[in-house]
């Protein structure tokens, strides 16, 4: 009953992001695997099997609640996440930080370049990009900094265990460069123990998340006929970009300490530059097109012991 009943409030509430934050810091006290069960329901429709998951998306939930390691919070970390792709060697690959700030008013902008990327270095969807800061308000980037770093979405939301002990930070970063297009492509490639099975391209989703566009493809850049159900398909001919080679080698070291991660990169004039690490893709609560991708992506990812932290 309970249940039913979290589910049909949640529902009616679902369309309001402020509401909806509302409602994951009252349930907060609700157990772990509580939470996924009803929110994996809503958000797929489907009943969430843990005893004996199926599903790629059934099994990040299971990851989520039952390997909890240091090396994954390490690498959940945006910023800490640079000390272990140095340690395999592919240090060249990380974009240029200026700063990191543990308190928004330590922030100094004067000794800030014109340009940057700020972000924060736990959670998702916390970034901004600033290209002239002649023109920016400081103030309110300084406001948004400390919100940013109130903030616990990452676990709170989703439960996403990784995200749960992290350190937030505030990063300065080098602002990538766009194409011709005013894009910034980004390949992001799904591994398992240092195989890279698919990987998928997206585009027009730096400035607004919804607007983006993606197309699934194998290992050697051949397109695949599957498709995220909350983004728009890509289509047309995909060019293999120039660095995909070095990316894939990367992707292969990066992951290889992993029972799954995907790993993400920019194509930036032809040369690689190392995204992030994540390992709850999208939470676990999306559907493909077809649906039985759920299941192919499932077979790879072959689940460990579980092994809890705090």
């Amino acid at each position: 009953m309970l249940r039913l009943f979290l589910i049909n409030c949640y529902k009616r509430l679902l369309k309001s992001q402020d509401k909806r934050l509302k409602i994951y810091k009252a349930l907060r006290w609700l157990p772990d695997g509580l939470m996924l069960r009803i929110q994996y329901r809503i958000k797929t429709g489907y009943r969430l099997n843990l005893r004996n998951p199926k599903r790629y998306t059934e099994k990040l939930q299971w990851y989520k609640l039952y390997y909890r390691t240091p090396l994954l919070t390490r690498c959940s970390d945006k910023y800490t996440v640079r000390g272990y792709v140095r340690s395999k060697g592919y240090g060249k690959l990380l974009n240029k930080i200026y700063a990191v700030y543990d308190s928004a008013d330590d922030i100094d902008f004067d000794k800030l370049p014109d340009s940057f990327a700020m972000k924060c270095s736990c959670g998702s969807g916390m970034n901004y990009f600033v290209m002239d800061k002649s023109k920016e308000d400081l103030v309110s980037l300084r406001k948004m900094a400390a919100g940013w770093l109130k903030q616990d979405t990452g676990y709170l939301i989703g439960r996403e265990w990784g995200y749960k002990n992290c350190r937030p930070r505030i990063i300065f970063e080098r602002l990538l460069p766009r194409n011709a297009e005013g894009d910034i492509p980004d390949y992001k490639f799904f591994c398992f123990y240092g195989k890279v099975y698919c990987l998928y391209k997206m585009v027009d989703y730096v400035d607004n998340h919804s607007n983006g566009r993606l197309a699934f493809f194998d290992r050697n850049f051949n397109k695949l006929p599957y498709y995220r159900q909350d983004y728009k398909p890509l289509t047309g001919k995909q060019e293999k970009p120039a660095c995909f080679d070095e990316m894939l080698k990367a992707a292969k070291a990066l992951s290889e300490d992993f029972p799954h991660v995907r790993v993400d990169f920019y194509d930036i004039d032809g040369k690689a530059v190392f995204g992030e690490m994540t390992f709850y893709n999208a939470g676990g609560f999306f559907r493909f097109e077809p649906d039985e991708f759920d299941f192919i992506m499932g077979k790879q990812f072959m689940l460990p012991r579980k092994v809890r932290s705090s």
